[in-house]
């Protein structure tokens, strides 16, 4: 993998840095960091229940698909290269259609309770069940039916997102694993309650 900046910062983007100043900046940053995914990175990805996808038409026109699942249906196979698997969906092709044009992906990854996201530039190659059945049944996950396609992202950089401005939302299984210890206190106290009004009724 590449340095994010060198990848992401054009001429264009290096001009508009320099007039605000932050170009020496983001010069110094981006060169001390590493630049294949690490123990962080894979846990994160690990964790994510959905993910952004964005492609490029052939009109030029970019196209944003979400992808959604449990947790660990976008795999990290080793420190450049994640996967996943693809199901019958509503058949527009249109994703599956760019990149036969244009194999360039942008993937963006939230975690929106933990106020952080990951941006991941990548190529993406789509392939047939079929013609991998290995890691076809590797990415497969139960109850999301059968896999038709997979879909493997060679990263080319990634860069992690400062967390302003991101609104922190829980989905219900979030909301439940932070509500429910609560939850069973409460109930744990209205059997004790019960439980005393039903002796007090007796001893009248």
């Amino acid at each position: 993998m590449q340095r994010y900046d060198h990848l992401m910062f054009t001429d264009a983007v290096r001009a508009l840095q320099s007039v605000d100043g932050s170009a020496d900046m983001y010069a110094n940053s981006y060169g001390a960091r590493t630049h294949a995914l690490n123990a962080d990175e894979v846990a994160f990805v690990a964790s994510r229940t959905s993910f952004y996808m964005a492609t490029v038409s052939a009109t030029g026109w970019p196209y944003i698909q979400h992808r959604g699942g449990p947790a660990g249906f976008l795999r990290v196979l080793d420190d450049h290269t994640l996967a996943f698997a693809d199901y019958r969906g509503n058949r527009q092709h249109i994703s599956e259609g760019n990149l036969a044009g244009d194999d360039r992906v942008s993937l963006f990854l939230m975690d929106y309770p933990r106020k952080a996201r990951l941006k991941l530039q990548g190529r993406a190659a789509v392939r047939a069940a079929s013609d991998d059945a290995a890691l076809a049944s590797q990415l497969a996950v139960e109850g999301q039916g059968r896999v038709e396609r997979v879909v493997t992202i060679a990263l080319e950089a990634f860069d992690w997102n400062c967390p302003q401005f991101i609104t922190p939302r829980f989905d219900a299984a979030e909301i439940a694993q932070l509500v429910g210890p609560e939850m069973d206190k409460l109930n744990a106290r209205i059997s004790a309650l019960e439980a005393e009004n039903a002796a007090l009724r007796v001893r009248s």
